[in-house]
């Protein structure tokens, strides 16, 4: 059974920074691709950055390029989101997910993940 626990989340002052983590357990690590997204209340959830597993092929989404960093320990099977310059913007719950596929779809394909964790929050106040 696919397991995905974010933690991390937490209250930082626009400009700062924070490191996430998605600890994944109960499949192949190295057969998925791994992914982070956010969501914003009254928001669509949206892809922030993805990296397929033992690779280092790489995809961010516009909004968060230069700023943030996805990285993974494959020695651990955990996922990293390493967030500088955090903005307002930022604010939302987000997201670890995973999906078995032999390479990863554009980050904005959310519906192709299959395998999602219950979420840490990011607030960025004003």
């Amino acid at each position: 059974q696919v397991q995905l626990q974010e933690s991390g989340g937490a209250s930082v002052q626009a400009g700062g920074s924070l490191r996430l983590s998605c600890a994944a357990s109960g499949y192949t690590y190295s057969s998925y691709c791994m992914g982070w997204f956010r969501q914003a209340p009254g928001k669509e959830r949206e892809g922030v950055a993805t990296i397929y597993s033992g690779r280092r092929n790489t995809d961010y989404a516009d909004s968060v390029k230069g700023r943030f960093t996805i990285s993974q320990d494959n020695t651990k099977n955990t996922l990293y989101l390493q967030m500088n310059s955090l903005k307002p913007e930022d604010t939302a719950m987000y997201y670890c997910a995973a999906a078995r596929l032999p390479l990863c779809p554009p980050v904005r394909a959310v519906t192709a993940f299959e395998y999602w964790g219950q979420g840490t929050q990011v607030t960025s106040p004003h």
